[in-house]
């Protein structure tokens, strides 16, 4: 099994799970199938076998070719997969979360946290602390200051660590 086979197999249960592993598999070893024989192929139900489908086309993993059924006339949907646009998909998903992680560290930045000692899950901005006169809404404790460093200090090192994997996956598909 090839390294791109190995990755579609990792990635394949964001689009349905065990199914989806199943799916992939089969048309690893078909080459192209429709989406009734890879239902014969894994066990998969039909409907859960044509959603997985879609939705691996809809990321561009799969392509399919249109045919018609000479008895019924009928399109039919011969599928194969496009490991090539897994590097793609990844980077993709890769630039999703840096931007979610960039936005979760200017929040850390940019706010001031109070926790209350009997609560420690809920953490409070100065904003809704001064509105509670820095009294805990849960439980009517006093709320203190928390300091967040670590946390920023370890997005940080989240950005940088993505920022550098994007930055080496452009490198080394541009050499």
């Amino acid at each position: 099994m090839s390294i791109q086979e190995d990755e579609l197999i990792k990635v394949a249960p964001l689009f349905g799970g065990e199914d989806a592993v199943k799916v992939i598999k089969a048309l690893l070893k078909l080459g192209e199938a429709t989406d009734d024989v890879i239902a014969a192929e894994t066990g998969v139900k039909l409907n859960d076998v044509r959603k997985i489908l879609y939705r691996l086309y809809d990321h561009a993993l799969i392509s399919s070719n249109r045919g018609r059924d000479p008895k019924q006339g009928w399109f039919i949907f011969y599928w194969r997969l496009q490991p090539d646009q897994l590097e793609a998909f990844i980077k993709s998903r890769k630039m999703r979360v840096l931007e979610k992680l960039k936005q979760r560290l200017e929040y850390e930045r940019s706010h001031s946290f109070f926790e209350c000692g009997k609560c420690p899950s809920e953490r409070f901005t100065f904003e809704e602390a001064l509105e509670t006169a820095f009294m805990c809404s849960k439980c009517g404790g006093h709320l203190e200051s928390v300091d967040n460093s670590r946390i920023i200090a370890y997005l940080e090192r989240k950005v940088e660590e993505i920022e550098g994997e994007i930055k080496g996956e452009a490198g080394s598909s541009q050499g």
